[in-house]
């Protein structure tokens, strides 16, 4: 089984990790993976897209994100992080599988729709989540999370071995370990969970660093910052994923480099919830550390568009540092390329063998225009948002195709949101 996309306008993407555009680009798909450009194009017999008037991608990657988190989609949205997730930890005390699989639906086709094609997602109910993943197509990496001031840690790690077990040869569905933080979750459960991760062979994914308060309180009680308890207790790690760290000390950067640590950006929600501090991406990449992007979910940003989400990263680090240092092309590896070395796959280009997860943006889009070869990344970054998006394949598979599925999703989302306000309505003044 296999595409041929088919002379695209363009195709932008990590090439021999070079970035390059190519115009007039045919695309070759076979068995889930890129087969290569041009090659054979037409005496394979496989099925014609025709890309003309549109720019071939690779797909986005969100790197950190709550994807059932719709649910609180405007809720309690103006409050700083600790009265906020006060009120979220109030209400997630009731939740359930069927209303977490409405949310993580309504969020997947908002995702899909913006041309999301994996995703890391930190929530309750993972199981519920897989599902609606596979139903549609997409990526994603799950597990259930630790969290020591709500779940008992033993129970979540019986759902943690069978979750691994049933989806160990999944495609689609990457098991995780997730954790919630250093100051939800205690010093045993820490230790255990790095005995999880050693024993299963499983990527640990946790908030770390994100506020000034959290700093404080860790520092307080344990004469260390975050970075440096969670290296004391082992976990610091090449099977380590970091989320936020906007109150990180340069000493715990050295840490994660040495340790080869994956770290994730997530600048809108840092913004909206005035968590302030900095995240030093240009240090990182100075040190050779693997860096994704995240939306962080939607209640906390509140939208799930990547593109939107590479924009924000640039404009926050170029506000931070008072230069321009971090660049477009900065941000479009870390939502491609990096974010799927953070999923443990070769994604985000087109170079055969890379996993055939890729987007076609219409051309002819006036976000776009004037468009050339010099300012296409610009636009892509800067400009574009995911309403641009007319197709999108994951796996070497068609999951989205505006024509097609465009008005049926959107009735679906709007059906999923009724569903929604029935459940969270009981929560409103």
């Amino acid at each position: 089984m296999g595409y041929v996309l088919k002379d695209c306008d363009y195709a932008i993407s990590w090439i021999n990790d070079e970035l390059r555009i190519i115009k007039n680009a045919t695309v070759v798909i076979e068995d889930g993976l890129i087969a290569g450009i041009g090659e054979g194009a037409y005496s394979r017999g496989f099925e014609n897209i025709d890309c003309k008037d549109h720019i071939l991608m690779p797909g986005l990657v969100n790197a950190h994100t709550h994807t059932p988190m719709s649910l609180f989609r405007g809720f309690f949205d103006d409050a700083e992080l600790p009265l906020w997730l006060s009120k979220i930890w109030n209400v997630e005390r009731e939740l359930n599988h069927n209303i977490v699989s409405a949310a993580s639906e309504l969020s997947i086709i908002e995702m899909i729709m913006s041309g999301t094609t994996a995703f890391t997602d930190q929530y309750f109910y993972p199981q519920a989540t897989a599902e609606v993943v596979l139903k549609y197509g997409l990526r994603a990496a799950l597990g259930p999370p630790f969290m020591d001031t709500m779940r008992d840690p033993k129970q979540v790690e019986n759902e943690l071995r069978n979750f691994a077990s049933e989806y160990a040869s999944s495609q689609l569905i990457r098991p995780i370990i997730n954790v919630h933080s250093v100051y939800t979750v205690g010093r045993d459960t820490l230790l255990r969970i790095k005995e999880l991760s050693d024993e299963l062979n499983l990527p640990i994914h946790i908030h770390a660093s994100e506020t000034r308060d959290e700093v404080y309180e860790i520092k307080s009680k344990h004469g260390v910052f975050p970075v440096e308890y969670l290296n004391a207790l082992g976990l610091i790690s090449s099977n380590l994923q970091l989320v936020h760290l906007g109150w990180v000390t340069n000493w715990e950067l050295g840490i994660i480099a040495k340790a080869g640590a994956k770290v994730i950006h997530a600048p809108t929600s840092n913004m909206k919830l005035a968590t302030a501090g900095h995240f030093p991406m240009r240090e990182l990449m100075d040190m050779g550390v693997i860096i994704g992007i995240g939306t962080d979910g939607p209640a906390s940003n509140n939208s799930l568009d990547m593109f939107r989400e590479m924009k924000m990263a640039v404009l926050l680090q170029r506000h931070s540092y008072w230069d321009v240092g971090i660049k477009a092309h900065h941000v479009f590896r870390a939502a491609t390329i990096n974010g799927y070395t953070i999923l443990g796959l070769r994604g985000g280009c087109l170079d055969r063998g890379c996993v055939a997860d890729v987007v076609l943006l219409d051309s002819k889009n006036p976000q776009l225009q004037p468009l050339r070869t010099d300012n296409l990344l610009s636009n892509i970054v800067y400009s574009v948002d995911g309403s641009s998006v007319d197709l999108v394949l994951v796996n070497g598979r068609l999951i989205y195709e505006k024509s097609r599925d465009y008005y049926a999703l959107r009735e679906r989302a709007v059906r999923l949101g009724k569903e929604i306000n029935e459940f969270i309505g009981r929560f409103l003044p």
